[in-house]
């Protein structure tokens, strides 16, 4: 979760000055675009996530294979419990991972393809 998507919005406006002829609600949504549009990536890392977006599904034992291998939800997420007590919330660690959303969106284009050229019922892939 970007935090920052859900707090800047919530700032105060009236808190900035009107500027260069700006009013502030207008200079806050600008610096608030430029913002969010430009997202922290490890550069090592950009032709790995190159290669997972460039990835066409033109075979349907290949996207079911992805749709198997990866998960829905994250599997990592766990409530230890003792008794009926949670001790320990562990949580999500799946968006740690620096090519979470290359591998998401590569499974996402695979369920596309089998429901839209495949015309399977991809419904045995939602769930977990």
């Amino acid at each position: 979760m970007n935090i920052a998507y859900y707090t800047m919005p919530h700032l105060a406006l009236a808190s900035r000055v009107k500027s260069h002829g700006q009013n502030a609600s207008e200079g806050i949504s600008n610096s608030l675009k430029r913002f969010l549009s430009s997202k922290p990536q490890l550069a090592p890392l950009k032709p790995l996530r190159q290669w997972l977006e460039n990835i066409e599904i033109k075979d349907p034992k290949l996207a079911k294979l992805l749709c198997q291998l990866i998960p829905s939800q994250c599997p990592f997420e766990r409530k230890i419990q003792f008794r009926g007590r949670v001790l320990v919330h562990i949580p999500p660690l799946c968006k740690l991972n620096p090519v979470y959303e290359e591998v998401v969106g590569l499974r996402f284009r695979a369920l596309c393809y089998l429901a839209d050229e495949c015309g399977e019922d991809i419904t045995p892939y939602c769930t977990n």
